[in-house]
C-alpha cells in the first residue's frame, strides 16, 4: 500500500498543478462523516466534499439504490433514451422547490453545468444576452462560469479575457463593510452607465455565498432584486449549487425569504456524492430554448438519479432538514465558547444559515483584520489533529464548517475538540 508521501509524489508528475489541492491526505474509505487515509488514519470530516455529502460518505439507502440501478443499465443518455427515473425525479423536484406556478427540471451532471445552462435558458427566454452577478460570488469554472464568479484568485488568474456583458455589483454584507443601500445604488450606476435594464438577460445570486465566505444575502436586498426584475422583465436566478438540499436548515435557502426565484440550480449534494447537477424553474422559461439546444452526453445519468431519488428518500426518513437547525446551533454554541478564550486564536463574525457554519480568524482579538496566513495554519493543525478543515472567504481567513448533517452528535463533538486544539494559539 502506498503511502500519503508517496502518492503525492506521484500527483506532482501526473497532475496539473492547476488541478489545487487542501489537505496532504489520501482517502482509502469513508463512512458518513469518517474518513480512512491510506496509512489508516483516521479523521472527523467537516468539509463534506465541498458540501457534496449533505447525507455523508456511502449511505447504504444510497448506495443500495445505486447499486439496483447497476443491474439495469449504467447509462443510455436521456436524449436518445427516455427511462422513467429521470422523469421522476424532475416531478419531484417540481413540487419541493420554490418556484411560483407551473414548474419543470432539468438536469446535468456539474454545478458549473447548470448555473451555465441556467444563463442559456435565461437569454433564450428573453432575447437578451446581459448578466448581473455579484463580488465574491463563485458560479463554476468554465469560461462563462468564471466570468461570473466574483473573486479573482484562483478563478480566474491567468485564464485570458472575460466573456462579454457579465458585469459584477458589490455583495452586501457587514465584514466586507457593504450596504444593501451600496448594492442597490452601485446597480442603479450600472443601469445608467454601462447597460440599459431592457438588455440584461439574467441577476444570479448566491442566497448565502459560499466561495465568497458564508455570508447570506439580506431579505430586503432579495426583495429589491425580485421587483427589479419584475419591472424589466429580468430572469432571477438564485444559485443554490451549494446551499440547496437542506444545508441551510430549509431544503433550498430560498424558503428563508419572501420571494422566490425564476430559476434556481442545484448540484452538490444533490445526489449524495454521485455527479449530478440540475435546473429547476418557471416551464415558460425552461421551456424556451428549441430541442436539443440543452442537455448533455452525461447528463442526468441514471445512477446518479437513482442517488438523487435515494436522497430525497434519507431526508425525509432521518428528518435531515431538522437536522441541519441542529447541527448550527451546537457547533455555533461551542464557536462563542472560544470566542471568549484567550488562549485560541482570535475569531470574529460567526455566523451560519442552518448547518452552513462559518467565522473568521483575525489578527488582534475584537478587530476585523483579516490573518489569511494564521488561518492556513489553523487548517494545517486541523489536518494533524485528525479534522478535515476547509477555509475559504475573499480575504481568505474565514474557516468553514459542512459536516454531512447525518453525523452523530458525538462526532459532532470530537471534531469541535479537534477544532479547538487546531485553533491554540
Amino acid at each position: 500500500m502506498s503511502t500519503n508521501a508517496e502518492i503525492f509524489a506521484r500527483r506532482e508528475a501526473a497532475v496539473p498543478r492547476g488541478i489545487g489541492h487542501s489537505t496532504p491526505i489520501s482517502a482509502q474509505r469513508a463512512l458518513n462523516a469518517e474518513v480512512w487515509d491510506v496509512e489508516g488514519k483516521r479523521y472527523v470530516d467537516f468539509a463534506g466534499g465541498i458540501a457534496v455529502l449533505n447525507t455523508g460518505h456511502c449511505h447504504p439507502t444510497i448506495m443500495a439504490a445505486v447499486r439496483a440501478q447497476m443491474e439495469n443499465f449504467t447509462h443510455t443518455c436521456f436524449q436518445v433514451l427516455l427511462y422513467e427515473s429521470y422523469v421522476t425525479l424532475a416531478e419531484r423536484l417540481n413540487k419541493l422547490a420554490p418556484i411560483d406556478g407551473a414548474a419543470k427540471t432539468a438536469f446535468f451532471t456539474t454545478g458549473a453545468e447548470a448555473t451555465e445552462n441556467a444563463i442559456k435558458m435565461a437569454r433564450a427566454a428573453t432575447g437578451r444576452a446581459g448578466v448581473i452577478a455579484f463580488t465574491g460570488g463563485f458560479h463554476g469554472r468554465t469560461h462563462m462560469t468564471m466570468t461570473m464568479t466574483g473573486k479573482v484568485f484562483p478563478y480566474k488568474k491567468g485564464f485570458g479575457g472575460a466573456m462579454p456583458e457579465v458585469w459584477h455589483v458589490p455583495f452586501p454584507a457587514a465584514p466586507l463593510d457593504v450596504t444593501v443601500e451600496e448594492s442597490l445604488k452601485y446597480l442603479s450606476f450600472l443601469f445608467k452607465a454601462d447597460i440599459d435594464p431592457a438588455r440584461v438577460a439574467a441577476i444570479i445570486i448566491e442566497p448565502v455565498q459560499g466561495e465568497g465566505g458564508f455570508h447570506q444575502a439580506p431579505p430586503e436586498l432579495m426583495r429589491a432584486l425580485r421587483k427589479i426584475c419584475d419591472e424589466n422583465g429580468i430572469v432571477f436566478i438564485a444559485d443554490e449549487v451549494q446551499t440547496g438540499y437542506g444545508r441551510t436548515g430549509k431544503m433550498f435557502a430560498m424558503e428563508h425569504y419572501d420571494v422566490k426565484p425564476d430559476l434556481i440550480t442545484v448540484a452538490k449534494s444533490l445526489a449524495g456524492g454521485f455527479p449530478l447537477s440540475g435546473v429547476i424553474g418557471k416551464a415558460k422559461i425552461m421551456d424556451a430554448a428549441d430541442p436539443g439546444g440543452l442537455g448533455g452526453t452525461y447528463a442526468g445519468n441514471p445512477l446518479a438519479i437513482a442517488a438523487a431519488m435515494a436522497v430525497l428518500d434519507v431526508f425525509e426518513k432521518e428528518k435531515l432538514v431538522d437536522r441541519a437547525n441542529h447541527i448550527g446551533e451546537r457547533i455555533t454554541t461551542r464557536l462563542k465558547k472560544m470566542q471568549q478564550r484567550n488562549d485560541l486564536v482570535p475569531i470574529a463574525s460567526i455566523r451560519n444559515v442552518g448547518a452552513m457554519i462559518a467565522f473568521d480568524i483575525v489578527k488582534e482579538r475584537g478587530s476585523d483584520t483579516p490573518d489569511a496566513e494564521l488561518t492556513k495554519k489553523v487548517t494545517q493543525k486541523a489536518t494533524e489533529e485528525g479534522l478535515i478543515l476547509l477555509s475559504c472567504g475573499v480575504n481568505f481567513n474565514t474557516i468553514r464548517v459542512l459536516v454531512p448533517l447525518t453525523a452523530q452528535d458525538e462526532i459532532l463533538d470530537e471534531g469541535m475538540d479537534k477544532l479547538e486544539r487546531a485553533l491554540t494559539a
